[in-house]
């Protein structure tokens, strides 16, 4: 009797220190297209800042562009999920920012190389070089759980399909809570004439590329006007707000070690409080305590988070 007693007292304990480890989660929510458009149409009274978790928030034991690890970066923050596609040999997408298997996975070689079957036999490595339990997850895998979770940046890396991602989010119904990111003026335009419903994600670091995006056909009102990865005056955020379009600001690289390197400095809440609305980067916690910290001292909020 002693030994079972001991026994059930071991098992109430480990039960209790799991779900005291347990993190809430916080969602962000979008039931159509129309509440997508409203949340990022900018105006003074809807503004609400968001961290973007570059690669999806990569920390120790937990790799880049990997589903447990977007889960884990929703218990910082609402957040916006920024990823990668490749293709497998046989034409699978996978999630994956590499050409090569090397640096985040167990294996080895160009992804290309391997059908997804062969793939699932690796696991992900942490930035650390750390090996988890974690496999390559497919894009099938990540639109299917974001629904009702994340906001999606979706970047499509050069030889990728914008016809053939567009098609998976029209199959996953998951346009209330994509943003397809582009890199040049004529991507922005294939991937509006192909699903003018999609909010886009461009590159708009000077009055003249909005107005060569605008000239393609692309209204302010599908448009997330990244401005680069260096704060732009804040006479740019006021003129782009001005025609209502949500701003990111790439923090990944010199801004986020200046973060790091000068915490006391608050350099996100001043960023976010200089225009910026998303911010885009690589080191989430710290990021994520100024942005709450932020929204608390503006009394900002959002019916679309919980």
């Amino acid at each position: 009797m002693k030994f079972h007693h001991l026994l059930f007292l071991v098992i109430v304990a480990a039960f209790s220190s799991c779900k005291q480890e347990e993190k809430s989660h916080q969602y962000i929510k979008f039931n159509n297209v129309a509440e997508l458009y409203q949340f990022l149409k900018w105006s003074p009274e809807n503004r609400f800042p968001l961290i973007s978790a570059h690669r999806g928030g990569p920390m120790p034991g937990f790799p880049e562009n990997c589903i447990e690890t977007f889960d884990n970066a929703t218990t910082y923050n609402p957040v916006v999920i920024e990823f990668d596609i490749a293709y497998s040999k046989d034409s699978v997408m996978v999630i994956m920012h590499d050409d090569q298997l090397d640096r985040t996975t167990t294996g080895k070689g160009p992804i290309g190389n391997y059908t997804y079957e062969e793939l699932k036999a690796f696991n992900l490595k942490d930035n650390d070089g750390n090996e988890t339990r974690f496999k390559i997850p497919t894009l099938d895998s990540v639109l299917s759980w974001s629904k009702g979770k994340v906001l999606l940046t979706i970047d499509l890396k050069k030889g990728v399909s914008c016809a053939k991602v567009i098609e998976k989010v029209k199959q996953y119904k998951v346009e209330s809570n994509s943003i397809i990111i582009t890199y040049k003026a004529d991507q922005a335009k294939e991937v509006h004439q192909l699903a003018p419903d999609l909010m886009i994600s461009a590159s708009v670091q000077k009055k003249a590329e909005l107005k060569r995006l605008n000239s393609l056909g692309i209204p302010d009102n599908r448009l997330v006007a990244f401005v680069g990865v260096a704060a732009p005056e804040k006479e740019f955020y006021q003129y782009l707000h001005s025609k209502g379009i949500t701003t990111i600001l790439g923090t990944m690289g010199n801004i986020d070690k200046s973060a790091v390197a000068t915490p006391a400095k608050m350099v996100y809440y001043h960023l976010v409080n200089n225009g910026a609305d998303i911010l885009s980067g690589d080191n989430l916690q710290q990021a994520s305590e100024e942005l709450d910290k932020f929204r608390y001292n503006k009394k900002i909020s959002s019916t679309r988070v919980n």
